[in-house]
């Protein structure tokens, strides 16, 4: 498993594999199944409304993961939705874009 304190790479080599691994990733605190936030969960269910296949990774369950994000990103707070390597936003945004049909577009040119 990688870590995000791999001593064979840079600080942020975890974050950036697992961005380009993945055409849609979600920062969440929790996990789909089982968001522990609200704000995770709200886009958690905008990514099922528009029927995405998104990987997710838990930052309640990697504390470096969580403050490693924060700087990579100079984007403080969670969720946190990458498509295509590049940072969406958090709940606001996606919510919006949701509502404006501009996130089924982003998720399906992904």
């Amino acid at each position: 498993m990688l870590t995000s304190t791999s001593p064979t790479s840079n600080k942020y080599a975890y974050i950036q594999r697992i961005i380009t691994l993945h055409k849609i990733v979600l920062f969440m605190k929790g996990t789909p199944e089982q968001p522990l936030c609200g704000f995770s969960a709200q886009v958690v269910q905008a990514l099922n409304d528009c029927s995405a296949d998104f990987h997710s990774e838990n930052v309640l369950a990697n504390e470096q993961l969580r403050a490693d994000l924060k700087v990579f990103a100079d984007w403080p707070t969670f969720p946190q939705l990458y498509i295509n390597g590049t940072l969406i936003g958090g709940c606001d945004i996606v919510r919006q874009m949701h509502q404006n049909n501009q996130l089924k577009a982003a998720l399906d040119e992904a």
